[in-house]
């Protein structure tokens, strides 16, 4: 397959079963709303280190927030409904409770809960309140700017982790162009993210390694430098520039169409742009449950 010059590999994404929820966070204003997004999502790129994966979906206006204020929503993801919970209670608690103005609501409703609120009430010593409003519950926390409202639980859903998409390009600054166009597209659609940082990754990885105890190392068929020096190099001549996007979402759906979004934006740089071809990660479909063939995604 060729989009635009670019050569769309006959290849797989393999994917992970996932646990996912969704936050709605709001302030009195964007930027204190984003100061609480941007903590949250602090070191939550890969499960593989980080406890979980998150990231901002996309800002909200104040006429779909809870509360008519500015907001934006974060989809977090883990490998387990109790690492979820952990992860959702000490963010939540340290990064937007913490953050003047804030609140934090359900994002998800339908499905089983985790604690959201229920798990930081006690911080309130014994004042704090519970507050019904219709079929939702809510605790009202004192701190030192007023209370911090924060909805009782959300809700979980079987997500997947680790969609992907592998740029090959003729140089960096075409490798570059090419990830952040994509990151764009994806990044208007609903229901998925970009965990690393700016959603690019350049440290794509390989299951073990050399040394002992390694559970992931440098994913050197995808390494230009050692092009030469790999057996199984995949490097091409006239490549010198590899980045992965990896998508996490709350439905195969989400993370299809995601992928669908970026690797047409890729193309649409076109062989002229300097992009050679995309192609995707995966393990010879032995590990993960998901396949996103490249060729079915882009039909």
């Amino acid at each position: 397959m060729r989009l635009n010059g670019v050569h769309i590999e006959d290849t797989f994404a393999e994917a992970f079963p996932m646990l996912g929820t969704r936050l709605v966070i709001t302030a009195d204003t964007p930027d204190w709303v984003q100061a609480a997004v941007v903590s949250l999502t602090g070191f939550a790129t890969s499960v593989i280190a980080c406890g979980c994966e998150a990231a901002l979906e996309r800002v909200l206006p104040s006429d779909e927030t809870p509360d008519s204020r500015p907001g934006a929503a974060v989809l977090l993801f883990a490998m387990s409904k109790a690492e979820l919970a952990k992860q959702v209670a000490r963010r939540v608690g340290q990064c937007v409770m913490t953050c003047p103005g804030t609140a934090c609501y359900a994002g998800l409703l339908d499905g089983p809960t985790i604690p959201l609120g229920n798990a930081l009430r006690y911080f309130g010593d014994g004042w704090q309140i519970a507050k019904r409003v219709g079929s939702r519950r809510y605790w009202r926390i004192p701190v030192m700017d007023g209370e911090f409202l924060c909805e009782a639980a959300t809700s979980a859903v079987d997500g997947v982790g680790g969609g992907n998409f592998i740029i090959l390009a003729a140089d960096c600054r075409a490798g570059l162009a090419a990830a952040q166009a994509a990151v764009l597209a994806i990044r208007q659609l609903p229901g998925a993210i970009l965990p690393f940082p700016g959603g690019v990754v350049r440290s794509g990885s390989k299951i073990g390694g050399k040394y002992k105890g390694m559970i992931a190392s440098t994913n050197t068929a995808f390494c230009p430098t050692l092009r030469a020096a790999v057996p199984a190099s995949l490097v091409p001549e006239g490549v010198e520039s590899i980045l992965e996007l990896v998508i996490d979402g709350v439905s195969e759906a989400a993370v299809a169409a995601a992928m669908r979004a970026g690797i047409a934006a890729v193309a649409d740089l076109g062989a002229e742009g300097g992009v050679v071809s995309v192609t995707a990660g995966n393990y010879g479909g032995k590990l993960g449950r998901y396949q996103f063939r490249l060729h079915e995604v882009m039909a």
